[in-house]
C-alpha cells in the first residue's frame, strides 16, 4: 500500500503539470511512465508501468506491476504483478499475475480480470466479475459478487448482492445490515461470520492487516502547534482586511465592546440566538432547505468575526490603559490582536474557564455586530461612540 500511494502521487503530480497537456511516454530504468490529459497506450513493457491523467485508457502486456491514477480509468493490459488503481471511475478488464489494489467511486473487475493473487477493492460501488484465485477484500456502499472467491472473503457493505456466478470457497467475514441474506448456494451458513456494523473499528482493523513499515509522523505537541499557527495568520489575515477597508466602523464596534459590555453581551445573546434559529425556520419552509448550507455558514462566519472583534477591543483597551498611546499602528495593532488569541489560547488548557472567556468573546463581537447592525435603522442610543475619530481613547 505505501508503493502504491506514493508511486501513484507522484504520477498525478506529472500529470498536473502544464507542459504535460500532450502524452508524454518515457522508459526508464526499465520502467515506463505515461502521463497526460488523456492518455491511451497499448503496452508491451518488460518493467512496471506508471500512468495518469484525466482519462487513462491501457491495452497490451506488462511483465511487472501496473500502477494508474486518473478521473476516469480504464485498465485493459494485462499484468504480470500487481495492479494498483485509483480514480472516479476504476474499470479492469485484463488477468492480473498477483494481487489488484483499487479505489474509486466506481470500482469493476470484468470478467477477463482473472486474479491469481488478493484482490482489494475500496468504492462506493463496487462489481467484482473477475474470478479471484487468492482472498477478497471489499470495502463499499453497494458491492455486487458475481465471481468465484478460492479464498478467503471479507465484505463491508451498506447493500450487497449476488451473480449467478458468485461462490466464495473459503470464509466469509461479513459486516452488512441483519437482513442481508447470503445464498447457500455461494457459501454454507457455517463458514459465515458476521461482525457488526462498524465502519470506524473495520477500518482499524483493516489498517492493522497490512505489514507496513511505520510512516514518520509529526509528534502531536507539533501538530497541535501548526494548527495553531495556521489559525492566527488566518485571523491575524482577516484583521488586517477588515482594520484597512473598514478601520472606522470596526473602531467603533470596538469602543462599544468596552463602553457598553452589558448591552453588547444581551444583543450577542440575541444575534447569536436568531442566526441559530433561522436554521431551523429556513428548513421549515421547504423552499428554504437549500438555503440551510449558507445558513450554517454565516453561523461560522459571525463567530469568527464576533471573537476577532471582541479580541481587538479588549487587547486595544489594556493597550491604552496601560499607556501605549491613543493612536497604535497598523503593526502595532496586529501585534496586539495576536497576542489576544495566544492568551485565549493559552486559558483554554484551564478546564471551563477557558470556554467561558472564548464564549463570552464571541457574544461581545456578535453584540457589536447586532448593534451595528440595528443602528441603521434605530437611531443609536450614546452619540459618543461617533466621536471624532482622531481622538479613539478608550
Amino acid at each position: 500500500m505505501r508503493h502504491f500511494l506514493f508511486l501513484t502521487l507522484s504520477a498525478l503530480a506529472l500529470s498536473a503539470a502544464p507542459s504535460l497537456a500532450e502524452q508524454v511516454s518515457r522508459e526508464h530504468g526499465g520502467d515506463t511512465y505515461l502521463a497526460g490529459e488523456a492518455v491511451t497506450e497499448t503496452l508491451a513493457a518488460t518493467g512496471d508501468v506508471f500512468a495518469a491523467g484525466s482519462v487513462v485508457t491501457t491495452t497490451g502486456t506488462t511483465s511487472g506491476d501496473t500502477h494508474v491514477a486518473g478521473y476516469d480509468v480504464a485498465v485493459g493490459t494485462q499484468t504480470g504483478g500487481d495492479l494498483y488503481a485509483a480514480g472516479s471511475s476504476v474499470n479492469i478488464d485484463a488477468a492480473v499475475g498477483d494481487d489488484i489494489t483499487a479505489a474509486g467511486f466506481s470500482v469493476r473487475s470484468t470478467a477477463s480480470a482473472v486474479t491469481q493473487g488478493n484482490v482489494r477493492l475500496f468504492g462506493r460501488t463496487l462489481t467484482i466479475e473477475g474470478p479471484v484465485v487468492g482472498a477478497l477484500t471489499a470495502f463499499g456502499g453497494t458491492v455486487h459478487l458475481n465471481a468465484p472467491v478460492s479464498g478467503d472473503a471479507w465484505i463491508a457493505a451498506e447493500t450487497l448482492s449476488f451473480g449467478p456466478n458468485a461462490r466464495i470457497d473459503g470464509n466469509l467475514t461479513l459486516s452488512a445490515d441483519d437482513d442481508v441474506v447470503v445464498p447457500a448456494d455461494v457459501i454454507p451458513a457455517a463458514r459465515i461470520t458476521r461482525e457488526e456494523w462498524n465502519t470506524r473499528e473495520m477500518y482499524r482493523e483493516f489498517d492493522r492487516s497490512w505489514d507496513a513499515v511505520e510512516m514518520p509522523l509529526l509528534p502531536v505537541w507539533l501538530s497541535l502547534f501548526s494548527a495553531f499557527l495556521i489559525s492566527t495568520i488566518f485571523l491575524l489575515l482577516l484583521a488586517a482586511i477588515f482594520l484597512t477597508f473598514m478601520s472606522e466602523r470596526v473602531d467603533k464596534m470596538r469602543r462599544r465592546v468596552t463602553r457598553q459590555p452589558l448591552q453588547t453581551f444581551l444583543l450577542g445573546v440575541i444575534g447569536l440566538s436568531a442566526l441559530f434559529g433561522m436554521v431551523p425556520v429556513t428548513a421549515l419552509t421547504v423552499i428554504g432547505l437549500p438555503f440551510v448550507p449558507f445558513a450554517l455558514l454565516l453561523i461560522i462566519v459571525a463567530w469568527t468575526l464576533g471573537y476577532l472583534l471582541a479580541a481587538y477591543a479588549i487587547a486595544y483597551r489594556l493597550w491604552v490603559a496601560f499607556d501605549g498611546g491613543d493612536t497604535p499602528s497598523m503593526v502595532m495593532r496586529l501585534v496586539m490582536i495576536a497576542l489576544a488569541i495566544v492568551v485565549v489560547a493559552v486559558l483554554n488548557f484551564i478546564p471551563f474557564v477557558g470556554w467561558v472567556v472564548n464564549y463570552t468573546l464571541v457574544l461581545l463581537g456578535v453584540g457589536a455586530m447586532t448593534a451595528a447592525m440595528l443602528s441603521v435603522f434605530i437611531t443609536d442610543p450614546d452619540p459618543a461612540l461617533d466621536v471624532d475619530m482622531q481622538n479613539p481613547t478608550s
